[in-house]
């Protein structure tokens, strides 16, 4: 019984720090389009 929760509390944590990436990601992505440097025309 126990091997279950420690299972299934590590993919919980799994599931977590994959958002936490997956925004970490986006944000940074935002950022990098709204500070490209504009080229002359």
């Amino acid at each position: 019984m126990k091997k279950i929760v420690l299972v299934a509390l590590a993919a919980a944590a799994a599931v977590f720090a994959k958002k936490k990436l997956d925004a970490s990601r986006e944000e940074q992505a935002l950022w990098a389009q709204a500070t490209d440097p504009v080229t002359p025309a």
